[in-house]
């Protein structure tokens, strides 16, 4: 379900590639339409209890909320403060990220084998990426930085509460996210056809992406979870090579290459304790 939900989200620079809008609009009607998807599926899956669903998700569901839709309004705002190259870079420390705080909140410890993977997954992309100068783009960067911590945040406080379906707090950030960018906002602009591809970019990316987040991320650690994620990097690159003709050069395909091994053997390696289970 990681696997899948990186899949999903790694789409996003398709569809920015595909809609001709600005980003404020775009992240709009992109909550929108993501909430509405996630509203939906809660729905579908509580049947008749969605009010005892929303009350169960407590505090920290409302914090993965807030979290998830500041991180993604922090994402936004990094790209458009610094490149493309440091923002990717500093959003695979991640797993690292991650591991340090699921340490401080759950005292949950990672094998070597995730975290050799990790690590390896963080040198590809940076291949990927190349030496990026960090010179005037602080802004952008210390954003990106915040993006991390936020996201970390939301995969600790959805493992932290393995037992408590997630999805009505992951619906929520849709929404929520809609509403913080709403000033900047100019959604009445878009045409029939902007509109429907909009609704696709909500419900396939963001709204499958933050479905399969919620219920993949309980079943494993929040390290390991993490660098499954770090797959949409590699992933997002091929997308758009293949719609639009842009071809990554032969160090980008090694990065990438690299990534998606580390995260393959993260997956395939059986541990003593698995074998035992």
């Amino acid at each position: 379900m990681l696997a899948a939900s990186a899949v999903a989200y790694s789409s996003a620079g398709f569809y920015t590639r595909l809609i001709d809008l600005d980003a404020w609009t775009m992240l709009f009607w992109r909550g929108v339409f993501g909430g509405l998807f996630l509203a939906g599926m809660v729905a579908w899956r509580e049947r008749g209890r969605v009010a005892t669903a929303v009350r169960d998700i407590g505090q920290d569901g409302l914090l993965i909320a807030l979290c998830s839709a500041l991180a993604t309004v922090c994402f936004l705002n990094a790209l458009r403060l610094s490149t493309v190259a440091d923002v990717l870079v500093i959003d695979a420390t991640i797993p690292f990220v991650t591991a340090g705080i699921a340490w401080l909140v759950l005292r949950e410890r990672e094998d070597w084998v995730t975290l050799a993977a990790t690590v390896a997954a963080v040198v590809g992309v940076a291949v990927m990426m190349g030496a990026a100068a960090a010179g005037g783009r602080l802004p952008g960067n210390v954003l990106a930085f915040g993006m991390v911590v936020l996201m970390s945040l939301v995969l600790v406080l959805i493992r932290r509460n393995p037992g408590i379906s997630m999805l009505p707090a992951v619906g929520l950030s849709a929404f929520l996210c809609a509403l913080i960018v709403l000033p900047f906002a100019r959604p009445l602009s878009v045409n029939g056809e902007e509109l429907l591809l909009l609704a696709l970019f909500g419900t396939s990316q963001f709204g499958l992406g933050l479905l399969l987040l919620a219920l993949g991320t309980p079943l494993v650690s929040a390290t390991r979870g993490a660098l499954i994620g770090v797959l949409q990097t590699p992933l997002g690159t091929l997308w758009v090579w293949l719609a639009f003709g842009e071809a990554p050069g032969w160090i980008t395909l090694a990065g990438g290459a690299i990534v998606v091994a580390a995260v393959v053997c993260d997956v395939a390696i059986r541990r003593p304790q698995e074998e035992i289970t």
